[in-house]
């Protein structure tokens, strides 16, 4: 250094101890924030919560979304028109929500009850079929769906079929666009009727610094968009390095 080999200025010598305690200072505290999560002060609509994983939902979450059976994206549907054998049928219905039927056209049954939906199918028949008695069971349910948006190839509600993880659900849209920033995945959940999320970094689960979280049926998963940088940009401005998941409940945002 040349405060060390040859004379200098006060001045020029003590700008070279400040840079040098500065830098040393500034190491010191980006290694502490790569170790040790740094505590973050409770505001309006995030409040930490310290835990390890992102919890199961719990049997009355799922009942709550479906405390009465409505229409959801990937049920299997037995349509039958009274006599008239030829529009009996079995479909099912899109990730959209929507169903085709002959004459009576797309409709989007997502939401209805069946007998909303029988009613509406009725409804679009009576020019074609004179008084028009409509019947819709439910032939299969599916196991839930899971959402994916933000940065990924193709967007949407995805069934959920098995055992699902956080990697298989960003498979089910055709991985990350381009632009995505794979560390930084969100998920949010309700449990015991609260909101949550938890903030994941996909390239970790790959080099496996930690496992591949499940998701099930009704999880929103958001991959890099404004929602989600927003909730967390407190952490990821103070710790950039992600080696564990990070779990918050929410309140309304």
């Amino acid at each position: 250094m040349r405060w060390l080999n040859k004379p200098s200025s006060i001045g020029e010598d003590f700008f070279v101890f400040w840079r040098f305690g500065f830098i040393s200072t500034l190491f010191v505290m980006i290694m502490g924030c790569a170790s040790d999560r740094p505590a973050l002060e409770p505001r309006a609509g995030l409040v930490v919560e310290r835990m390890s994983a992102l919890p199961a939902p719990t049997g009355q979450d799922v009942a709550a979304a479906s405390r009465t059976f409505l229409v959801s994206p990937f049920d299997r549907l037995q349509i039958s028109v009274y006599g008239v054998e030829d529009m009996a049928q079995t479909l099912r219905v899109d990730s959209g929500g929507m169903i085709q039927v002959p004459l009576a056209g797309a409709i989007n049954s997502a939401g209805l009850t069946l007998e909303q939906l029988s009613g509406e199918i009725s409804r679009r028949l009576e020019r074609y079929i004179r008084d028009p008695q409509v019947s819709v069971n439910l032939d299969e349910t599916s196991t839930g769906s899971v959402t994916v948006y933000g940065q990924v190839q193709e967007p949407g509600q995805f069934p959920i079929a098995g055992r699902m993880t956080l990697m298989r659900a960003i498979a089910l849209a055709n991985g990350f666009t381009p632009t995505a920033n794979t560390n930084n995945v969100v998920v949010f959940r309700t449990v015991n009727n609260q909101d949550m999320a938890a903030l994941y970094d996909l390239e970790a689960i790959r080099r496996g610094t930690y496992p591949d979280p499940d998701i099930y049926a009704n999880d929103v998963i958001a991959v890099d968009d404004s929602r989600s940088k927003r909730l967390f940009q407190d952490i990821l401005q103070a710790s950039p390095l992600l080696v564990t998941p990070i779990v918050v409940l929410l309140q309304q945002l």
